[in-house]
């Protein structure tokens, strides 16, 4: 794990930004192409409202969400509709959002439909990733039913996944998916957080699931 703090938060999501905006230019010139994931919540809009007015080849890229709620866009815990008010507008409306929600009564009956659009935009050029301060991320959830499926090396690209502190089903991204990443940030605030990080060093991936990528992941922090 890169540890990596800033003075504030500002200074850390103008930072990340460029450094994301980078990274993505960087995969287009070597591959033609990039694949962006992201997460859902609040706390990364500062970045989307930035990356959102970068001049790149947004044409070029793919996003993707880490996960989703079982939910359809007119919701407001939809990750889908955040990312479109936040990121996918300005310069970045010409990027592909490649779905991670269907419309169907659970997430496992369209679990192969989500995996064949997602398949060939793997793997994840830039990977941001948030956390819990239970240290879950994307819906990988300490406690989670199908947490030891989806941190197992043959894990499907998808899985459904439901747990006490999610609310709804889930559908999530999994631990190798998120692992084979290019390039993986992952973005915290506060002094909870950071104590958090700090303790998945050294827990089992079923009780830290954010442990399944630190390895190779650059932690951003601020107070």
């Amino acid at each position: 794990m890169n540890f990596k703090s800033y003075p504030d938060r500002d200074m850390m999501m103008i930072g990340l930004a460029d450094r994301i905006a980078s990274q993505l230019r960087e995969a287009i010139r070597n591959d033609g192409h990039a694949t962006f994931s992201v997460p859902g919540g609040t706390t990364p809009g500062p970045i989307f409202d930035t990356l959102s007015a970068v001049d790149l080849e947004w044409d070029k890229v793919a996003v993707l969400l880490n996960d989703e709620r079982w939910v359809d866009e007119t919701s407001p815990r939809s990750n889908t509709r955040l990312i479109r008010e936040r990121l996918l507008t300005g310069r970045a409306a010409a990027a592909m959002l490649v779905p991670l929600y269907a419309d169907a009564p659970r997430p496992e009956d369209k679990l192969n439909e989500l995996a064949q659009g997602i398949a060939p935009h793997l793997p994840i050029s830039v990977l941001l990733l948030g956390m819990g301060a239970d240290m879950h991320t994307a819906s990988l959830f300490p406690g989670a039913d199908r947490l030891d499926e989806a941190l197992s090396d043959d894990a499907p690209i998808v899985l459904a996944m439901r747990a006490e502190a999610a609310g709804e089903p889930r559908i999530t991204l999994s631990a190798p998916v998120l692992r084979d990443a290019m390039h993986i940030h992952i973005l915290i605030t506060g002094a909870e957080k950071r104590a958090a990080i700090e303790a998945a060093q050294s827990l089992p991936e079923t009780q830290a699931p954010v442990r399944a990528v630190l390895k190779n992941a650059t932690v951003h922090w601020a107070e």
